[in-house]
């Protein structure tokens, strides 16, 4: 254990914040480190030290062989006792316990709200933890007052509407210089922000030339994807986007028809209203948000629907026919949207055909747009996140066009 952690990281030995803001490129050493950290704290006893991916699955293949190389690495693999997903140092008692955010099926939250005795959270891959709420939850148990509490997050930067952008850059930031760009990085007063690239990697001899030759070749082909996977900048749009051909303008500048589309939300998602119009000659779709908020009645949505819409035709999600069969009897021109097997691939392919224009005040259709990504494209899966006002659209397209593809709307 006589191998010193590079200068670079050591503020996670000399800072005494809360939290700690790992971000980079591609092979810039964070999560290497982070393994090696981790094994090295559990020396000092009274540490439990939880390390999670966002799904179990995601890191049975990734940080728990990762750490297991590590702890070979730096020589300190016969000091821990392994009992499932739990590494004990057998000198201190302190343990490593690896965990995911979800179960293996992706649908529900682990248990990690009341585990005993954590002193130290390391989330990695952060740029796949989407959940705000779970993580306060998670943070809010790290709270022994026996040792330095450390919640450690580590990530990949993806888009500014990640909410730990918003959070720990968005209102306090600074840039740094790194070959001539301007890579922005918190400066949160809370938090020990820490940024690196595969250059830290690269002089320490840890990568091949094959890897590197790689790297060369990205920059001269793509040079902004460089910049973000390389050199860890920020995106305004993700890498992925299943809606592209779009932009801000005027809403309907044309006068033409005029439906909308809406979505079911309470507690956290939201209710959406959207108004689409759609210019089939020109293949233009104009779309605006007419609202975007939680927590609504039936009855408030009732008043929504018949201030905005008056009589028109409103296409909504079908999954509550009971809400619609109500909002119907408040007055509204309801009718449920299809959502048989592919209806969703049917519909994004419907707005993939089309120009679609957002209304400039629209903010958050734009941010759904730039942040809606497919999960497998090949196999035409879509991230079930950042897709409201897009259901609200998608449901009136389709029920106005998915005539002509034979798509049958019942």
């Amino acid at each position: 254990m006589g191998i010193k952690i590079n200068k670079v990281y050591q503020p996670l030995i000399t800072s005494k914040k809360r939290y700690f803001f790992l971000t980079g490129g591609r092979g810039s050493l964070k999560s290497t480190t982070i393994h090696d950290y981790s094994s090295r704290l559990s020396y000092q006893k009274g540490h439990g030290i939880l390390v999670t991916r966002y799904t179990m699955a995601s890191a049975e293949k990734s940080i728990i062989p990762e750490f297991e190389s590590s702890i070979k690495l730096n020589g300190s693999v016969n000091d821990f006792i392994k009992s499932g997903n739990k590494y004990t140092n057998k000198y201190t008692g302190s343990f490593i316990l690896f965990s995911g955010i979800k179960t293996n099926a992706g649908d529900q939250t682990a248990n990690l709200k009341s585990l005993a005795g954590i002193t130290t959270w390391i989330i990695d891959e952060g740029e796949d933890f989407k959940d705000e709420n779970t993580f306060d939850d998670i943070d809010d148990s790290i709270r022994g007052n026996w040792n330095q509490n450390r919640v450690i997050w580590i990530q990949n930067p993806s888009t500014n509407e990640h909410f730990i952008y918003k959070r720990w850059i968005e209102d306090t930031y600074k840039y740094i210089t790194i070959e001539g760009e301007q890579v922005i990085i918190s400066n949160h007063p809370d938090v020990e922000a820490i940024h690196t690239t595969y250059h830290l990697a690269e002089k320490l001899g840890y990568l091949s030339e094959s890897f590197l030759d790689k790297i060369q070749s990205v920059k001269k082909k793509n040079y902004k994807k460089y910049v973000h996977k390389y050199l860890g900048g920020w995106l305004d749009r993700a890498e992925g986007v299943v809606i592209d051909d779009w932009k801000y303008g005027k809403f309907n500048p044309d006068g033409l028809q005029v439906t909308y589309g809406q979505d079911y939300g309470f507690s956290i998602d939201p209710t959406t209203l959207v108004g689409v119009a759609i210019d089939k000659k020109r293949k233009i779709i104009y779309v605006k948000e007419h609202l975007y908020k939680p927590k609504l009645t039936t009855s408030q949505i009732a008043y929504i629907n018949l201030e905005i819409c008056g009589k028109s035709l409103i296409v909504a999600d079908s999954a509550e026919p009971r809400l619609i069969d109500e909002l119907y009897r408040k007055g509204c021109n309801v009718v449920g949207a299809e959502k048989g097997a592919g209806s969703i691939s049917l519909g994004i392919a419907l707005l993939q055909d089309y120009e679609i224009i957002v209304d400039n005040d629209s903010v958050n259709i734009g941010k759904e747009f730039n942040n809606y990504v497919y999960a497998d494209r090949g196999s035409k899966l879509f991230v079930d996140n950042f897709n409201h006002a897009i259901d609200s659209i998608r449901y009136n397209v389709t029920y106005q066009l998915g005539r002509s593809t034979g798509y049958e709307i019942r």
